[in-house]
């Protein structure tokens, strides 16, 4: 009953604007009540109730790995506001998400491109509209799986991440499309931004701020040679080891995990995250 309250509700709603602004016929409520029933068949044995399945996993030494989505920079609360998704992107929102208690989380892996992208406005302080740019944005494929939007594409910003550590309590890293960089004679790294001639190694709060400060860069020399599939940390060239040395110094956070294409068995493995040592006695869910 409900279901087909609100339902009534919502269509008589969306008829009356419909037909009001645009003379359209609308759509037909028990239609809709129909065909709906019969995904409700299909999915019935499916929906549980999602916090209590989880808690028993864990209760039962379960290993629980859960994924979030967007970036700790489009959190509704910790995020560039209002260039934010309407959702807790950030780590704590698992458990929101989920319906399990903070305590249960022991350990957060973070994921980082080995550059910088941003898709749709808001400040971007190392954002490149030059040919390195469009290199990034065409070599890695940076375009929307869904939209097709083309996102931005810039240097790596060692601020932004470090805060991202920070912010999701994160145990390790994960650098992913570093074969991206191949092609490239030098690669620069920001680490802090300058604002009338203050140097900043935190991200100010101020969004008009944050829009009007220029990176600082170190520049690191290029490997100039492929690291596509590559799997052993050892044989990435030399340049790529240092570069990835100062990311993950620069972080304060182990990289575990290192891309070099876009298939699943094109990763470098420093550490396997699930089996790093737990804070606590049992197994508990990482996110």
């Amino acid at each position: 009953p409900y279901f087909r309250q609100k339902l009534e509700d919502n269509v008589a709603e969306t008829n009356a604007l419909l037909q009001a602004l645009y003379h359209a016929p609308g759509f037909h409520a028990e239609k809709i009540f129909q065909e709906y029933l019969c995904y409700a068949e299909r999915l019935r044995s499916m929906i549980v109730d999602t916090g209590l399945l989880v808690y028993r996993a864990i209760t039962k030494g379960q290993r629980v790995l859960l994924e979030g989505a967007q970036g700790t920079h489009l959190d509704v609360d910790h995020g560039t506001y209002p260039y934010v998704t309407s959702s807790s992107a950030a780590a704590g929102g698992a458990c929101t998400g989920v319906g399990i208690g903070p305590t249960a989380i022991d350990g957060v892996l973070g994921v980082s491109k080995a550059y910088t992208t941003r898709v749709g406005s808001g400040p971007f302080p190392t954002e490149l509209s030059d040919d390195v740019g469009a290199m990034l944005q065409k070599q890695g494929n940076e375009f929307g799986a869904t939209t097709g939007r083309a996102r931005r594409c810039g240097w790596y910003d060692a601020v932004l991440v470090r805060c991202a550590v920070r912010v999701n309590g994160l145990t390790s890293l994960a650098i992913t499309k570093l074969d991206v960089l191949d092609h490239l004679d030098e690669i620069r790294v920001c680490t802090g931004y300058k604002f009338k001639g203050h140097r900043l190694t935190e991200i100010p709060q101020e969004l008009a701020l944050l829009s009007a400060c220029d990176p600082i860069y170190e520049t690191w020399s290029g490997w100039k040679r492929s690291t596509t599939g590559i799997t052993d940390h050892r044989a990435l060239p030399v340049e790529a080891r240092r570069y990835l040395a100062r990311l993950e110094e620069l972080a304060g956070c182990p990289i575990d995990l290192v891309s070099t294409g876009s298939r699943r068995e094109q990763t470098i493995v420093l550490r396997n995250p699930l089996l790093r040592p737990r804070r606590r006695s049992g197994t508990r869910p990482v996110a």
